[in-house]
């Protein structure tokens, strides 16, 4: 790993917010969800290079803080992020984040960034990866319930990556649906509003279900799934927090990325812990199978691994470099001699 600038160690590449927009749209929102999904996909293929553990978590009544680390031997990787659901009735986030990324051999960080706008990409850019593997061929619709900060981000996601064409927009919030389908106005994909939850499924392939609040909600019961779609979980996942009634698990295939984590946070902590799921890098590697019929139900129960923002923190770490998208901070001491460090702070008198 290197650092934009590599002719000063101790001074650290930092992405702000606005340098994140800026990059963005440098790229196209399109163009940096595909280098994402693509970055995320070669490092599922090599899923048993790196150290994996859950997330560390740290729940109150009203939210979570998480850390949520990695390394592949060379490089380490973590993100802090929150979940407050409450947060949106006083005018804030819901998530937000910051990660960073060090070199294994000095310890010292090479990249330090916002990540409540990369985490949204990096989620929607997971879940259309996912999808290539285990959606129906050639799927145009997808419904999207919950149309919070993620649902822009997943359907251009999903056209970027799939081909998508028609998106159902419902959320019990009708300013919610508004504001995405004013948002996505004019980006290529046909928008449909509907009034219900089981509405915004008619015709659908694809089925996203993308709420926050902290407690078991039926957003969809067993009625409403038909076969041979691909269920897309991907909300604001906790213990105790789950979207998709019980008996959806029992007739789907499911799909997580790192078990001792899913059991906990994701829709599998209905079940029993010893209920069969793929892990996706064995899809993704060819070593265990994904979509196998037309009328099989696949379910990506997602609830975000370290491993993804590890992926997006490289991809803008590579995208960075040679640009003016990022400033150096100066965050690390580093003396001339490095067991003076009393002498460094004595001369700065």
């Amino acid at each position: 790993m290197t650092n934009p600038n590599p002719s000063d160690k101790a001074l650290v590449p930092f992405v702000s917010v606005d340098n994140m927009m800026r990059l963005v749209h440098h790229i196209g929102v399109e163009d940096m969800l595909r280098g994402l999904a693509s970055e995320i996909e070669s490092d599922f293929k090599r899923w048993e290079q790196f150290d994996k553990t859950p997330r560390v978590a740290s729940h109150s009544d009203v939210g979570v803080i998480e850390l949520m680390p990695t390394s592949d031997g060379e490089a380490y990787g973590f993100k802090y992020v929150n979940g407050h659901p409450k947060n949106t009735s006083e005018g804030l986030q819901t998530v937000t984040a910051f990660g960073l990324l060090a070199d294994v051999y000095t310890g010292y960080p090479t990249l330090l960034t916002e990540m409540t706008l990369l985490t949204a990409l990096r989620t929607a850019a997971t879940s259309a990866m996912v999808a290539k593997h285990l959606a129906p061929k050639g799927a145009k619709t997808m419904a999207m319930i919950g149309n919070g900060a993620q649902s822009e981000f997943q359907t251009l996601a999903m056209k970027a990556i799939l081909g998508l064409q028609n998106v159902r927009l419902y959320d019990i919030d009708p300013a919610a649906t508004a504001k995405a389908a004013r948002n996505l106005e004019g980006l290529g994909v046909n928008v449909i509003m509907c009034k219900s939850a089981e509405e915004s499924m008619e015709g659908a392939e694809i089925i996203t279900t993308c709420t926050a609040d902290k407690q078991c909600a039926t957003i969809l019961s067993d009625n409403m799934i038909g076969a041979g779609v691909h269920i897309n979980a991907i909300g604001g996942d906790c213990p105790g927090k789950t979207e998709l009634a019980e008996a959806i698990l029992h007739r789907a295939d499911i799909f997580v990325e790192f078990p001792p984590q899913t059991r906990v946070e994701g829709e599998i902590q209905q079940l029993a812990e010893d209920h069969p799921v793929t892990e996706l890098w064995q899809v993704i590697s060819g070593t265990a199978k994904g979509r196998v019929s037309d009328k099989q139900i696949t379910l990506f129960d997602s609830v975000g691994f370290a491993i993804e923002d590890f992926s997006a923190l490289r991809y803008v770490q590579a995208q960075v470099k040679d640009t003016p998208f990022f400033q150096e901070l100066d965050m690390l001491a580093d003396p001339d001699d490095p067991r003076d460090l009393f002498g460094m702070l004595k001369r700065a008198t």
